[in-house]
């Protein structure tokens, strides 16, 4: 959805407090990308400091090989807590797409420089499976849908790869609600859009 994501190198950056499932949301990004044949490049922060506060993964995806590795300005950035709201969320790149939880974070209302979709992930994944065990895999569904950097069927068979068998299923229906919130996300936005050029 954001301009800067069509550009042949996309860089993402996921952040949330210890215990979000941060860094695994990184590596299916991660893994969809690499098994397409692109370049990647995958880092994270995550120190003793991380649990209630803010820790960070990020990930390159690149048609071409990656001669920078860092993730300065990403593209998109994906947001589970305040925490890593108020660390994280300004560093995302003007014109980009920042995905965050509504139900933990409270964005500055005063921030029109990036576009901004805001699906309950925790809320949803509480509700609808009675597991906020896997709202970072909600959150994923919905980041492959509203980013569109990633075929969605490409990110469905990293979430399959990566979680256990027997967590598979419960993973997939996850996956499945982040996208319909994604496809939700979509068609508010066009509408916003819509409404902003009649």
């Amino acid at each position: 959805m954001a301009e800067a994501v069509e550009s042949p190198r996309a860089e993402i950056r996921c952040s949330g407090s210890g215990g979000q499932g941060i860094l695994l949301a990184a590596a299916i990004i991660a893994e969809a990308a690499a098994a397409l044949g692109k370049h990647v490049v995958q880092t994270q922060t995550y120190g003793p400091e991380a649990r209630g506060g803010a820790s960070k993964a990020e990930v390159i995806v690149a048609g071409e090989p990656i001669d920078y590795p860092e993730v300065q300005h990403p593209d998109v950035s994906l947001v589970l807590s305040q925490a890593a709201y108020d660390k994280y969320a300004a560093d995302t790149k003007p014109g980009g797409l920042l995905i965050y939880d509504s139900g933990l974070v409270e964005p500055d209302p005063d921030d029109a420089s990036v576009v901004r979709c805001g699906p309950p992930f925790t809320q949803v994944a509480s509700d609808e499976l009675g597991k906020k065990v896997v709202t970072n895999i909600v959150a994923v569904g919905a980041l492959a849908r509203i980013s569109e950097v990633l075929p969605a069927d490409a990110v469905r068979d990293a979430v399959a790869s990566r979680v256990p068998p027997r967590f598979r299923e419960l993973n997939e229906q996850a996956y499945d609600l982040g996208l319909k919130l994604g496809e939700e996300a979509v068609a508010m936005l066009e509408t916003s859009r819509a409404g902003r050029t009649s």
